[in-house]
């Protein structure tokens, strides 16, 4: 299996630490806050991911290397001046993934879920991980129900995705059709998210959902990042 790391975002919220520092490179507890998903992805055989990147996209190479350290082949894909969000930014990393299914992890989180609990390929479209709803994000996204199907449809409580998940590569193959023509569709190549097509696949009862109870943190803000920190039991001085 191959994974796909969202690093490309323009990190705005976590200004000035991102002015030279990309957000997924931002070190938490001693090392780069993308590291840790490295370390988690080798710990699975994962052995190719692709990293996606556009903001300050010269520091990852230098930085991460090629991937050697931990087992693995790291493929840079840069998006340009402008993140292709997540649907685009699949569509744009398909022909480093193949045809099979990928594991998806962004790059601003920390979880010490063990992606060993993943399945290999979901049974439908996709498979996402869902946590518990962060403070500022109380109403979630998403509900799971009894028999780990997901839905749209806010008829119940609703958990968050965790930004964590693993997709079949069809998930973008009608994306048009679904997206529209919604701001960013016109470019080349487009720009769209990866939550229109989620919504339509739940839709049609393709899409699962399991839910992790362990630590999940939203590495938005320097503050929540600071509190990740002081979590780790980590001092900067």
């Amino acid at each position: 299996m191959k994974a796909l790391i969202f690093a490309a975002g323009l990190g705005e919220r976590m200004r000035p630490l991102t002015l030279h520092t990309p957000k997924p490179l931002l070190p938490v507890a001693g090392k780069p806050l993308i590291v840790w998903h490295l370390e988690r992805l080798a710990a699975l055989g994962v052995r190719e991911v692709v990293v996606n990147i556009s903001w300050l996209a010269g520091a990852f190479a230098p930085t991460l290397g090629d991937g050697s350290q931990w087992g693995m082949r790291l493929h840079f894909v840069n998006e340009g001046d402008t993140p292709l969000e997540t649907g685009g930014g699949i569509l744009n990393a398909l022909p480093a993934l193949g045809d099979a299914p990928f594991l998806v992890v962004n790059g601003d989180i920390w979880t010490d879920l063990d992606f060993a609990t993943l399945p290999r390929e979901p049974a439908g479209q996709a498979h996402l991980v869902m946590v518990d709803n962060p403070a500022q994000h109380p109403h979630g996204d998403y509900r799971l129900d009894a028999e780990g199907v997901l839905h749209h449809d806010r008829a119940g409580d609703c958990l968050t995705y965790a930004g964590i998940g693993v997709y079949r590569p069809s998930i973008v193959a009608d994306w048009r059709q679904v997206i529209g023509t919604a701001a960013g569709s016109e470019r080349t190549p487009p720009r769209f998210s990866v939550v229109p097509l989620q919504k339509h696949f739940m839709a049609q009862g393709l899409v699962t959902g399991q839910h992790h109870r362990g630590r999940w943190t939203d590495v938005g803000t320097v503050d929540r990042l600071r509190a990740l920190e002081a979590a780790l039991g980590w001092s900067n001085g």
